[in-house]
């Protein structure tokens, strides 16, 4: 980068990428990977610090002091301990550091990585946790107490240090404008187990005492931070490169909607710093001290705001500083307090006024000066100031080139009075070797970089820009800090949002959703079209023409209900499947967070970690339709399902309504399960259930998997008046059709299942362990223990048409897989000349009694098995009063009528996991051995 320019220039460049010293390829980059330009804060330096950085490694900009230890300290970049009693630390982020590791700092503080972020992404914050063993992204500390993360990356805060936190988050799709040549690494620093080694050195890199070592948040691979400079900054994906959803293969005009709305996340209300629950009145205790409790003697705490909005909040930060401070060290006491790396000089404290001294000027204006508590006139010194930024004829602002790709980060030109946003873009044109275009094709746009929000501005040509800059510094210095400057084409980018709606009637005409979304929510026909219709199952997608429109419809759809059914809207993304490259089979995951207690939610977080978020679907929101209509194009996926028998059986029915929609029409589907009997996971060797492995080996396992064929079957349930009478429990349905994959029960083991089911509803909060829900079912069925039912006269049954006489049973079951209630065997092992060996795709169903609670348990202990009836691939049963019935798991109770069970359909493809053992969880060993480019400068 070059040196300051002369007063009069008007201006130079900036940003020289770290790839040998050459200017970058693309202004904006990932925003792991920082820029190596000078630091600064927010647009402008201010008028001391208008000079640029020369050449060469950027300084960290730590404010560093040596400091004596009083207990076990570790260093940040090495991991190791401090020995002696001398270590140092930066007073503005923590940074603890031995003294010959100073000069390797590379690790930015925390006051100048907002200007270090290359493409600011907000992050999506969650609940409120307990996070073991991790660190504050912002002042290093750990989260001792509750604590933030986003949902899509590493990240962890304090509650209070959320408006300091970077937005830096995962960039996981396109936004219509950004193309980027390269997929770099996204650095994360202390994500890193005890004993995680560099990728460079091979030597230890994470800790569980600091905050050490960095790790890219897509592809694993682990470094030191100075050895991560070493590696070649392109991101390969790592071990899941053929799982992954590249970034740029999927496109979401995102304008208007949060990051939680785009990753289809449900918002939760996350308290900012001061509504109640950092303080009762409102305080935020100090970054880089964090002081609480009572103020040392000698010394007195101060509330500090940074501006007038927090003022009007009552947000404040504390300070403690001696009570003979001198201004100088309050002043700078307080910018650290707000991670402000700008010359103390610039700025002053000033007494916050009373509502007593709103009319007085003096006393609202009044300076911090150094002295006693009490000054002249017997008044005491106020305990609250606001900081103030001094008045600026002029400054040096940053001015970043959006997306265009003109080979800087930015540029650097001087503000005067006279600065309008017509002549700032005018003047920077030139500088980005744009001059040959007329100045009415760009327009300068404000960006403020909050964590939780990137919000963008155009400002109008005439906006005088120092009373703009000095607007942004009244209401908040730290938000003037998060502000920057983008000069971009003002081409009219034609705006195109795909809402996905549910909850509708189902089995309607395109003309008859229009009509009744017409009437709900009052769609404007100019701006929306009804681009795709899922009639049975009352879903419609939605392309909107208008950001205003579709922002309207998404907020209003979710609070509307149709004939007594609540709306469902989500806002989808597009995957570019052309850009696939031709290995790349992403999997599409399917999470059900009420299966297996907490571990769904759980493992909802992790896979969208792990993977692209838009890829991972919460079937609480919205069902499998979306997630199969947004890969509906890709030629090649692969689906894992994480739930119990009843959530898969939800997915695979709706993978055969939407087969003939799907490019891939035949995606071979894995399970992690979550459920109570997870029969079909045992038999495809997924295990009884899932009890806590790695995410990361999960998804090893699904791509070694081996696809097998299971036979998927149809039931027709054709319900009827004929001797119901007064008797019948259930009245007459009309006639529908279920999917079957593992068992359909008829009699006393769907009874158990009705009855379980019906204690779940009751008391849904209860049934989080699959150890209790198994007890429920011990407990029901020694209820029914001694009750005869004599279900063989209650019903006929037809094996490929013959008449087939019943024994004296209470329960008939059809089974298509060799596990039933939870891992038991109950067709048996034996062999019999009178039937095939059964399998799971040989076109045929097992057809097994049980005589009553009792056989069953004998069963499911293997002391026994069930009473052998028929073999065969279509049968017809004719209930003669209303009996429980259920499929895969879910029971109701059946009208007297017909079932009809046929193997109508293709077989549906599966992953059976396979025998040997897949990898070690981690990052590879050699990266290069997955197709990981060498690093630069590897020695072997």
């Amino acid at each position: 980068m070059a040196a300051a320019a002369e007063p009069g220039a008007r201006g130079w460049l900036g940003g020289v990428s770290p790839r040998s010293g050459s200017p970058t390829s693309s202004p904006e980059l990932g925003a792991g990977s920082r820029s190596r330009s000078g630091p600064g804060s927010g647009p402008g330096s201010g008028p001391e610090r208008s000079g640029a950085r020369p050449p060469g490694p950027a300084a960290p900009s730590h404010s560093f002091r040596k400091v004596t230890l009083t207990k076990p300290t570790f260093c940040h970049l090495c991991s190791d301990f401090i020995w002696g009693l001398a270590g140092i630390l930066c007073d503005v982020c923590n940074f603890m550091s031995h003294e010959k590791c100073l000069k390797h700092v590379k690790t930015p503080c925390t006051s100048v990585a907002p200007s270090l972020v290359r493409v600011p992404v907000a992050h999506c914050f969650g609940p409120r946790g307990l996070y073991k063993r991790r660190f504050c992204s912002v002042c290093r500390k750990g989260l001792e107490a509750l604590g933030l993360r986003c949902e899509v990356c590493e990240l962890h805060v304090h509650p209070d240090c959320v408006p300091f936190a970077c937005s830096d988050c995962r960039q996981c799709h396109q936004d219509g404008h950004r193309e980027h040549d390269a997929h770099l690494h996204h650095w994360r620093e202390g994500t890193l187990p005890s004993g995680a080694r560099c990728e460079l050195c091979r030597k230890t890199c994470g800790s569980s005492d600091v905050p050490a070592g960095v790790r890219c948040e897509w592809c694993g691979v682990q470094a030191h931070s100075v050895c991560s400079a070493a590696l070649a900054p392109e991101c390969t994906f790592g071990r899941l490169r053929t799982l992954v959803l590249p970034p740029a293969c999927v496109r979401l005009l995102s304008r208007n909607f949060s990051k939680m709305h785009c990753f289809r996340i449900p918002e939760i209300a996350v308290p900012e710093p001061g509504d109640g629950e950092d303080s009762a009145d409102g305080s935020v205790p100090a970054g880089p001290g964090r002081e609480v409790g009572a103020p040392e003697s000698g010394k007195q705490t101060l509330k500090i705001f940074d501006g007038s909005d927090a003022m009007q909040r009552n947000h404040f930060r504390t300070v403690t500083v001696p009570h003979l401070a001198r201004s100088q060290e309050v002043l700078e006491a307080a910018l650290r307090a707000y991670y402000i790396p700008e010359d103390p000089q610039g700025f002053q404290l000033q007494a916050l006024p009373t509502p007593a001294q709103l009319g007085d000027t003096v006393a609202a204006g009044k300076v911090w000066s150094s002295g006693p508590a009490e000054e002249e006139g017997g008044r005491v010194a106020p305990q609250a100031w606001v900081l103030r930024a001094l008045p600026r004829t002029q400054e040096i602002l940053k001015i970043y080139p959006a997306w265009l790709k003109v080979g800087v980060a930015y540029v650097s030109i001087r503000v005067t009075p006279q600065s309008t946003a017509r002549s700032v873009v005018l003047e920077v044109l030139p500088l980005l070797g744009r001059q040959a275009e007329g100045v009415e094709g760009f327009q300068l746009v404000e960006v403020l970089m909050d964590s939780r929000q990137v919000q963008r501005t155009v400002l109008a040509d005439e906006e005088p820009l120092l009373d703009r800059l000095r607007e942004i510094r009244q209401m908040s210095l730290r938000q003037m800090s998060q502000t920057r400057f983008y000069v971009a084409e003002s081409r009219a980018l034609a705006p195109r949002v795909s809402l996905f709606v549910g909850g509708l009637p189902p089995g309607l005409s395109p003309q008859e959703y229009r009509s009744l979304l017409d009437e709900a929510v009052a769609t404007k026909a100019a701006l929306v079209t009804v681009s795709h219709v899922y009639s049975t199952q009352g879903a419609v997608v939605l392309d909107v023409a208008c950001f205003a429109e579709a922002e309207r419809l998404y907020m209003l759809v979710r609070d509307t209900a149709v004939r007594g059914r609540p709306l469902t809207a989500l806002v989808l993304p597009e995957v570019l499947h052309m850009k696939l490259a031709p290995d790349c089979c992403p999997l599409l995951v399917f999470v059900n967070p009420r299966s297996g207690g907490l571990k769904g939610r759980d493992l909802l977080c992790s896979f969208r970690k792990l993977l692209n978020p838009h890829q991972v679907f919460e079937l609480t929101n919205g069902g499998p339709l979306p997630g199969f209509h947004v890969f509906s194009q890709v030629p090649c996926f692969r689906v894992l399902v994480c739930g119990g028998d009843g959530t898969v059986g939800w997915v695979l029915a709706a993978l055969e309504d939407m087969r003939h929609r799907l490019a891939c029409p035949e995606p071979a589907v894995a399970i992690l399960p979550l459920g109570t009997g997870n029969d079909l996971g045992r038999v495809l060797r997924w295990g009884a259930g899932y009890s806590g492995e790695d995410p990361f080996s999960v998804l090893l396992s699904v791509d070694e998997a081996d696809a097998v064929l299971v036979d998927r079957w149809t039931i027709l349930l054709d319900a009827h008046e004929a001797a119901g009478g007064e008797d019948s429990e259930a009245e007459a349905e009309p006639p529908k059709i279920v999917q079957m994959s593992n068992y359909c029960g008829i009699g006393i083991d769907a009874e158990l299942s009705l009855d379980f089911h019906q204690a779940r509803e009751e008391e849904p909060g209860k049934f989080t362990s699959r150890f209790h829900n198994k007890g429920v079912y011990v407990r029901v069925g020694l209820q029914k223990i001694s009750h005869s039912r004599g279900l063989h006269r209650a019903l006929r049954l037809q094996v490929e048409q013959q008449e087939v006489e019943l024994p004296s049973i209470e329960g008939l079951i059809f089974i298509n897989i060799p596990s039933w209630g939870s891992g038991a065997d109950l067709w048996g092992s034996d062999s019999d000349s009178r039937f095939e060996k059964p399998r799971m795709d040989d076109g045929l169903l097992e057809v097994v009694g049980v005589t009553g609670v009792v056989h069953m348990g004998q069963v499911q202990s293997g002391l026994r098995s069930g009473i052998r009836i028929a073999q065969g691939s279509y049968f017809r049963v004719t209930l003669l009063k209303a009996t429980p019935v259920q499929v895969d798991g879910e029971p109701w109770v059946q009208a007297p009528g017909h079932l009809i069970i046929s193997a109508v359909g293709p077989k549906v493809h599966m992953l059976r996991k396979a025998k040997q053992k897949p990898r070690k969880a981690g990052p590879p060993k050699d990266a290069r051995a997955d197709g990981a480019p060498a690093p630069k400068g590897d020695p072997k």
